[in-house]
C-alpha cells in the first residue's frame, strides 16, 4: 500500500506516525479497514504521535478497537494486529459474540460485549486505592492534555513565584467557600498540591467551579503567586463531539429497565401488552415490529429480596430464584430473533460494589436457559448493528446507582431536582468522563483499570434507577433514561419522585429517529 497516502490521511486528522508504525501500516492491503482503526485512535484517545510503544501501553483499548470492526475487516487486519503485538487475548475483557442461528438479510451478524474485570475475591489495602486514583488521574490527564486551551501546561511543583498564562491539571481534594464568597479548591497531581482560588467576580468561571465534584480531575488556566493559583478558566475532561452515525440497515433497538418483577406493584398487564407488541399481536401499532432486533434491560429486572428494610411486605414473590423464574417465563414469550441484553442493578441479587458481575446463575438459571438472552456486567459496552461496512453503535449501559449523590450535591442538579430529570445527571457525568468521580458516591472496586471511567465516547448512553423516562443529546451522544414497570412506591412518594411508567424508547439505527412507545 502507498505509505504516502497513509501518511497524508493521518496528517489530515492531526496524527503523526513514527517510521516503524508507518511501515507496518503500509504492509496492510486493506486501506478502508485501516482507516477505521485510525479514526478510532483519533476520536477515542488523546494521543497524536503514534509509536509502537503506544500500542503496547494501550493493548486493552486497541484490542477493543479491533474487536469492534466488522468481521471481514478484522480478518484483513489480523496480520497487522500480530505485528503490533496485539494478538494475545486480554483476559480482563469479556467479549461475547452471538451469531444469528437463522440469518436474514435485514439483521447485523453479532452483538459484542466488553466490560471491566471484577477483581472478585481480592482483599484491598490502602495501596490499592492509591494505585486506583493514580491511574485515574493519569488517564484523565491524557484526555485534558488534548485540550488546546490548556497552554503552558506545567506540573504543580513547578508553580513558583508570580507566573501568568499557565495551566495545571489536578485531582480535587477539597472544596470550600471563603468568607468573601470566593471558591477555594485544593488540587493535587503526582508532584504536589496547590490551592486554586476562583473569584466570585468572574461569574462564568465561578459557576463552573461550583459544579466541580470532589475527586474529579480538572484543568485550570490562570496565574499564580507563591501560595495560590488564580483560575481564569476551568476545563472538565468532557466528551468530544461525535459524528452521528447511521446504519445502512434499518433495525430498531428498544430500551427498558427497572422492571421489578416480584413486586406487588409490578405492572404485569402492561408488560404483557409490551410483549404482545414485540410479537406483532397488536395490529394498530405493530407495523415496524419485525425491524426490532435488540432489547436492552438496564438493571433491576427483579424486585430482589432484602434490598431495604421491611421489603418483604411489598413483595408478591418473596424468593429471589422464583422472581427470576417469573422473569424467564415473561421474557421467554418474546420472539427468539430479538436479542435481549440484560445487565444487573441494585435489586438483582448481585453485590452492590461496581463494576457489578453478571446475574448469578444460582438464582437466574431459568434466564440462562433462554437462547436469545445476552448477559452483561454493570457498566458495560455493547456494540450493535455492525455489518460488513459499518462499525456499529457503541452502547454504554450503566444502571445509575451513583445518580442520587450528584442530584443532591451538585448545585445545578439540585436546583433542577435532577432525579426527575436524570439525563442532566448523565450529561454531567459525561462531562467528567466518570460514572462516579466522587469517592463517596458509590461502592466500587479500586483497580488500575477503573471500570467506572468513561474512557471512550459512546454513541448511546443508557441508564435506569431513577424510574424516569428521558431522551436527549449531549455532544451528539444519545442519552436515554428508562421508565419503570413498577407502580409508585411509598419511598418515592416520600422523596417527591415522580416516576414514569411503561414508556419504551425505540431507536432506529438507520434514520436515528426516536419514538417513545407507551404501554401505560
Amino acid at each position: 500500500m502507498d505509505s504516502k497516502k497513509i501518511l497524508e490521511y493521518c496528517i489530515d486528522r492531526g496524527l503523526l506516525l513514527d517510521p516503524d508504525v508507518l511501515n507496518l501500516f503500509s504492509e496492510t492491503k486493506d486501506l478502508e479497514s485501516l482507516k477505521l482503526i485510525i479514526e478510532k485512535i483519533k476520536k477515542e484517545t488523546s494521543h497524536r504521535i503514534i509509536t509502537k510503544g503506544f500500542f503496547n501501553k494501550n493493548k486493552i483499548q486497541i484490542n477493543n478497537f479491533f474487536s469492534e470492526l466488522p468481521e471481514e475487516s478484522r480478518q484483513k487486519l489480523e496480520r497487522l494486529k500480530i505485528n503490533l503485538g496485539l494478538s494475545i487475548e486480554i483476559t480482563k475483557e469479556n467479549s461475547v459474540m452471538i451469531k444469528e442461528k437463522e440469518p436474514f438479510s435485514s439483521t447485523a451478524c453479532e452483538v459484542k460485549v466488553s466490560s471491566a474485570d471484577n477483581c472478585s475475591g481480592k482483599k484491598f489495602s490502602v495501596e490499592d486505592f492509591v494505585k486506583h486514583f493514580r491511574a485515574r488521574f493519569l488517564e484523565m490527564k491524557k484526555i485534558l492534555q488534548n485540550r488546546f486551551e490548556l497552554t503552558n501546561l506545567i506540573s504543580i511543583n513547578k508553580v513558583t513565584g508570580n507566573r501568568k498564562g499557565i495551566s495545571v491539571i489536578g485531582i480535587i481534594l477539597d472544596k470550600k467557600t471563603t468568607k468573601n464568597k470566593n471558591i477555594l479548591l485544593e488540587a493535587e497531581d503526582l508532584t504536589g498540591k496547590i490551592k486554586v482560588l476562583v473569584n466570585q467576580n468572574k461569574p462564568d468561571v465561578y459557576n463552573k467551579a461550583g459544579e466541580i465534584a470532589l475527586d474529579s480531575v480538572i484543568g485550570f488556566k490562570g496565574s499564580a503567586s507563591q501560595d495560590f493559583f488564580f483560575a481564569d478558566e476551568i476545563f472538565f475532561p468532557d466528551s468530544s463531539i461525535l459524528e452521528r452515525k447511521k446504519s445502512p440497515v434499518e433495525e430498531h433497538a428498544l430500551f427498558i429497565g427497572d422492571v421489578h418483577i416480584g413486586s406487588k406493584l409490578f405492572l404485569e398487564k402492561n408488560f404483557l401488552r409490551f410483549i404482545d407488541y414485540l410479537n406483532g399481536k397488536i395490529s394498530d401499532i405493530s407495523s415496524d415490529v419485525d425491524k426490532i432486533k435488540y432489547l436492552f434491560v438496564v438493571g433491576d429486572l427483579v424486585a430482589g429480596v432484602g434490598v431495604y428494610p421491611s421489603q418483604e411486605k411489598e413483595l408478591e414473590i418473596k424468593n429471589l430464584e422464583e422472581q427470576f423464574e417469573k422473569a424467564a417465563e415473561l421474557f421467554g414469550k418474546i420472539r427468539s430473533d430479538i436479542k435481549i441484553i440484560i445487565s444487573p442493578g441494585n435489586h438483582d441479587g448481585v453485590r452492590l460494589m461496581e463494576p457489578q458481575p453478571f446475574l448469578d446463575k444460582k438464582y437466574a438459571k431459568a434466564l440462562y436457559n433462554l437462547k436469545n438472552v445476552i448477559f452483561t456486567k454493570n457498566p458495560s459496552w455493547v456494540n450493535i448493528g455492525s455489518t460488513k461496512n459499518f462499525i456499529g453503535f457503541n452502547v454504554f449501559t450503566y444502571h445509575g446507582f451513583s445518580y442520587p449523590y450528584y442530584a443532591n450535591n451538585i448545585p445545578s442538579l439540585m436546583k433542577d431536582y435532577s432525579l426527575n430529570a436524570p439525563d442532566k445527571i448523565m450529561k454531567y457525568l459525561l462531562k467528567n468522563r466518570h460514572l462516579a468521580p466522587t469517592h463517596a458516591s458509590t461502592q466500587y472496586f479500586p483497580s488500575e483499570e477503573n471500570g467506572l471511567m468513561i474512557k471512550k465516547v459512546p454513541d448511546i448512553f443508557v441508564s435506569g434507577h431513577s424510574h424516569k423516562c428521558a431522551v436527549s443529546y449531549y455532544n451528539n451522544i444519545l442519552i436515554i433514561s428508562n421508565a419503570s414497570w413498577e407502580g409508585k412506591t411509598s419511598f418515592q412518594e416520600k422523596m417527591g419522585n415522580e416516576p414514569d411508567f411503561c414508556k419504551v424508547p425505540m431507536f432506529n439505527l438507520k434514520t436515528r429517529k426516536i419514538k417513545i412507545l407507551d404501554f401505560e
